[in-house]
């Protein structure tokens, strides 16, 4: 019933949004050339990002959104001038129009124009801000699509091309390559939807593949893509070997990988170089605040806002600004193929509540409902004996138990009084006071957190660790007249290692009735990987048409040999990047503990020696030191400062290093422990 309801409410904002285009429509037809450059653009990035909207519609559909955005914001700033003034916050003799006034009759009905002027200018300043807002952000929609569906394209391109070559030494056909190129969504996402496009061109539309291939290249929003099919219909017109020209396609593109993650990396390395400028900058005001509160010229709002608000800013802002560059691993890393198994979709679905393959017999017979509920309780016994295995596989399910138990903390910490509720108490004892609200939490979440995660990374990445070498060691057992399955018994008896084992895995899985497909599937979906998915996606359909595939092996270990050097490049060069956010870190850490011992409490010191002496040698020099200051809030203000600019700089860590938020817990738990320890020493 509630996805009905889903359902309809969906379909009720399609047709009221479908209702305000047509509404507009005269409007676009108004403002807008329907043949004209930007019609023509934004109907290209609709295209591209795959929205299913004609350009007429959408862009009638933004106006209208611009329209209502600045209506709203047109009231707000009218109502918003004319209350400062009928408030009295802002006297009309403040306000200038600035025209000449010949006489004092002209001057009072300027004056009398005064509140109507600045009323209506500020409406209309507020209502363009709110057209700008509707109609720009709706229209920037398709551009953000079809960048981020070029960035992934591109991402994947090299991989997918190996697959395609991988099909054509199998023995498929071009158009055969093309429908299993579009069936491999599971692994190759964006460019399989792109195959996609062309596969259903063909059969629904009857057109020719040849046409269908042209207008891919037309609509792709990569570039790299649309050369790729423009060269293919080449081939395919001239009749050329498809086999070689996708092997020099391969090795071309696997070059042009490293040449753009170089561009990434180098691109990166100018942030690091941006941040240190950025993350020094709050420091550098709150040292003139400073001063300018001793000189009693500051007001201590302008120091609350730089700690509480100009710091945790601008490490987002850097953070989002890094985002757009750093390049996320595409895919979920889970197969899904398609006529799969009954016992293999089941797997795939197994989890806490999901029993795996009993699930597919329960109602059959009662047995099949006992053999469920036995299932469930040897998973519950598994998860009470073993739950740090459960923790290492899942590392975010442990905030279940460490939120909770932070919070309970806290509850103890405030019913018997050691947490303080005032700010004087923290004024009192800043560091006791920032522990138990902040740092606690921070331990008792992020430890747990942390050390589950790398355990997860570490134990996934063992499965990689090797997989070149093995792949090589697969493909020269293949070489010698061994089948696939032979040649995974083979390698799994002479090395050693997590791959190993798990080859070990799959060939008993096959001697028992298994199919060596639904084995390699079942094994990547247990790492989910999704640089491991698309190797195993490559050798479990090569393999559906032989067992001899040595040349799709030795193509999976020369891909996988250009992730690992494209692997070691990232480390050493994102080392670099993390090594010089965490020594601008401690560089700031130490500049405000200096600031707080041999700055901060000296001055405060010179101030009450010369209150206790009249002032007689300060006041004589015209200057009075100290007057306006608080040591006891700046020092909080300091700790405060340096505690949210460490996890800032933890997150930040992390994601450079690996594209994931999360793998910074670790760098936040150990920068805020240093900044703790110098906290008690100098606080």
């Amino acid at each position: 019933m509630s996805l009905d309801v889903g359902e309809a409410d969906g379909e009720g904002l399609d047709r009221s949004t479908d209702a305000l285009g047509d509404a507009f429509y005269p409007v676009f037809q108004f403002l807008f050339d329907e043949d004209g450059d930007f019609v023509a653009d934004v109907g290209t990035k609709l295209e591209q990002a795959r929205m299913p909207a004609t350009v007429e519609l959408y862009l009638s559909r933004a106006i209208a959104i611009g329209v209502i955005a600045g209506g709203v914001l047109w009231l707000l700033g009218t109502l918003l001038a004319w209350g400062i003034f009928e408030l009295g916050l802002v006297s009309p003799d403040a306000v200038s129009i600035g025209l000449p006034a010949p006489d004092a009759a002209t001057a009072a009905a300027l004056k009398s124009l005064t509140v109507p002027a600045v009323t209506l200018v500020s409406g209309v300043v507020f209502g363009a801000i709110g057209f700008g807002i509707g109609f720009g952000s709706l229209v920037a929609v398709p551009y953000s699509k079809a960048s981020g569906r070029k960035r992934e394209i591109n991402m994947l391109l090299p991989d997918a091309i190996s697959f395609m070559y991988a099909l054509s030494v199998g023995g498929l056909n071009q158009l055969e390559i093309l429908e299993a190129m579009g069936r491999a969504d599971d692994t190759y996402g964006e460019v399989a939807k792109e195959f996609q496009s062309i596969v259903r061109e063909t059969e629904y539309f009857g057109i020719d593949y040849r046409n269908a291939i042209r207008n891919q290249a037309m609509a792709t929003p990569s570039d790299e893509l649309s050369q790729f099919l423009t060269d293919m219909l080449s081939i395919v017109n001239s009749g050329g070997d498809m086999e070689q020209f996708l092997d020099d396609k391969k090795e071309k593109h696997l070059r042009t990988a490293k040449q753009e993650q170089e561009t990434v990396l180098e691109t990166l390395e100018l942030f690091g170089e941006m941040y240190m400028t950025l993350s020094l900058f709050p420091l550098l005001l709150i040292i003139i605040l400073v001063i300018m509160s001793m000189l009693g010229q500051a007001q201590q709002e302008l120091l609350y806002g730089t700690v509480y608000g100009l710091v945790p800013l601008t490490g987002v802002a850097f953070l989002v600004l890094v985002s757009t560059v750093k390049q996320d691993e595409p895919g979920d890393g889970y197969l899904q193929p398609s006529n799969s198994s009954d016992r293999l979709q089941q797997v795939n679905r197994e989890g806490l509540i999901h029993m795996g393959l009993i699930e597919s017999f329960v109602g059959e017979f009662r047995i099949f409902e006992r053999i469920r509920s036995r299932e469930g309780t040897y998973k519950t016994g598994q998860l009470l004996r073993n739950p740090h295995h459960f923790f290492r596989d899942h590392p975010l399910y442990s905030l279940l138990l460490t939120v909770p138990a932070a919070g309970a903390l806290l509850a103890v910490a405030v019913a018997n009084g050691a947490a303080p509720l005032e700010w004087q108490g923290m004024l009192d004892n800043p560091v006791w006071g920032t522990f138990v609200w902040w740092y606690v939490p921070v331990y008792v979440i992020g430890v747990p957190l942390a050390a589950f995660h790398t355990w997860n990374v570490r134990s996934r990445n063992a499965v990689v660790g090797k997989l070149s070498d093995n792949l090589r060691k697969l493909s020269s057992a293949n070489d010698t007249g061994q089948t696939l399955l032979e040649s995974v018994e083979t390698v799994a008896s002479t090395s050693s290692g997590k791959l190993s084992e798990e080859f070990e895995v799959m060939h008993a899985k096959v001697n028992y009735g298994m199919s060596l497909r639904s084995a390699l599937v079942e094994f990547n979906n247990k790492y989910h990987i999704p640089r491991l998915a698309r190797t195993v996606k490559l050798i479990s359909k090569a393999q559906e048409a032989s067992s001899q595939i040595t040349e799709v092996l030795t193509t999976a270990a020369q891909a996988s040999e250009n992730q690992d050097d494209i692997e070691r490049e990232r480390k050493s060069r994102t080392r670099m990047q993390v090594a010089i956010i965490l020594m601008t870190y401690l560089t700031l850490l130490g500049v405000m503990a200096i600031l707080k011992t041999q700055f901060l409490d000296v001055m405060s010191g010179l101030s009450a020696q010369a209150g206790s002496s009249g002032g007689s040698e300060l006041s004589g020099q015209g200057l009075s030191f100290g007057g306006g200051v608080d040591t006891d809030v700046l020092s909080v203000l300091f700790f405060h400062a340096v505690t949210l600019q460490a996890a800032l700089s933890g997150f930040i860590s992390g994601y450079i290093r690996d594209a994931d938020i999360v793998s910074g817990v670790k760098f936040v738990v150990v920068l805020q422990t240093i900044a703790l320890f110098v906290w008690m020493v100098v606080g």
